[in-house]
């Protein structure tokens, strides 16, 4: 009897192990919209090439990433065992087979004005970014109709696989920052539902080109970023236990609250869609918090590029200052960095958040990125 029982055990576990194999989801492509937090070539591409030390520590060279390695969207395709997503903007030597990077570095949800342009900000916003995926879309279908030469089965998806693929979105942050530069943080505030609906419409209108399956970042602790401590010194009162501008945190999470409404609306209004909301802030505060435990030296310095008392040199760039050329170089070790330059997070930092996320502990609902296509309901 007892071997029999022990039979059983063994044979229940293997069909749990093989069912749990079975759900998970096996994404053919991933499409992703957002700005230089998961832009993989697509600002470098087309206005200006992003130079060595960017790149060096995972790729050897630079790879159109504002980091010294991998993004979090690189992560992501390693879990998924994909290629990593190439830039739409990048022509040379892409391939979209398993989807395409809509994502430009300084990009905002809201359409770019003159005030945010002047300021730097990218003019692929959201709204452009669509309309570049549904150019690509109805292209590829167009050419698999063609089918005229062997590039299409190897260089393009699938028309199949656009509904069953995954479609990422983390973008947001640079709304908030444009907003700290031309408003008051109580204006600011009052923006903010504006800013959601515009994203929860860029959703929207992505289901109707057929996406399904939605994975969802809110935007991270902008008050921890090392260019808003150094251009925003916080002053008594509005600094938290890491040095942070708190205020500026508190946008953050005011920002990350009405997203996760309009993400909970959206289940209901979109009766096909599944969609994750990704708790990201709490990764990277917990990260920032928890510094030294894990091995980083100052949770808000930065690695690579140099502030002067009147001047910045960034990353992998030269600048005269009084008559000398100076080099925005790196430090010597990276990896005891969360930050890579001023804004972005390090290779070594990005590989922490990663980890810490696709595992679903941070995901309403709790589900890893393997599972995102399935509801609630039926996990």
């Amino acid at each position: 009897m007892f071997l029999v029982v022990a039979f059983s055990i063994l044979a229940a576990t293997g069909r749990q192990k093989t069912l749990g194999n079975r759900r998970d989801c096996n994404f053919p492509a991933i499409f992703n919209f957002g700005d230089s937090n998961s832009d993989t070539g697509g600002k470098s591409a087309a206005f200006h090439r992003l130079l060595s030390p960017n790149g060096d520590t995972f790729f050897r060279k630079p790879s159109g990433r504002y980091c010294d390695g991998q993004i979090i969207l690189d992560f992501i395709a390693e879990k998924l065992g994909l290629p990593f997503v190439g830039a739409y903007l990048d022509s040379i030597g892409t391939s979209f087979r398993h989807g395409a990077n809509f994502a430009t570095g300084g990009s905002t949800i809201q359409p770019l004005d003159s005030k945010m342009f002047e300021a730097g900000f990218s003019p692929i916003s959201l709204d452009i970014q669509l309309l570049q995926f549904e150019q690509f879309k109805a292209r590829t279908f167009e050419l698999y109709n063609e089918a005229s030469t062997s590039y299409i089965k190897t260089s393009l998806p699938r028309p199949q696989d656009f509904p069953k693929a995954l479609y990422t979105l983390d973008i947001g942050q640079n709304d908030l920052h444009a907003g700290l530069k031309s408003m008051t943080e109580k204006q600011l505030q009052a923006s903010i539902p504006h800013i959601i609906s515009l994203l929860a419409q860029a959703v929207e209108k992505l289901y109707e080109l057929g996406a399904r399956v939605f994975w969802i970042h809110n935007t991270g602790p902008i008050g921890c970023i090392p260019y808003s401590v150094i251009y925003y010194p916080p002053k008594t009162g509005n600094m938290d236990q890491n040095g942070c501008v708190k205020s500026h945190n508190e946008i953050a999470k005011e920002f990350n609250r009405q997203l996760k409404e309009i993400v909970s609306l959206l289940r209901t209004k979109l009766s096909e869609a599944v969609l994750t909301y990704v708790d990201i802030y709490s990764a990277k505060y917990s990260l920032i918090s928890e510094a030294q435990k894990h091995g980083y030296a100052n949770p808000l310095g930065y690695c690579c590029g140099y502030y002067g008392e009147d001047y910045y040199i960034q990353c992998g760039r030269k600048k005269i200052v009084n008559g000398t050329e100076h080099f925005g170089a790196a430090c010597s070790d990276p990896s005891v960095y969360i930050y890579w330059d001023s804004v972005h997070y390090s290779h070594a930092g990005n590989r922490w958040i990663a980890h810490h996320i696709l595992d679903g502990s941070l995901s309403d609902p709790l589900v890893p990125i393997t599972q995102a296509c399935r509801s609630a309901a039926r996990l």
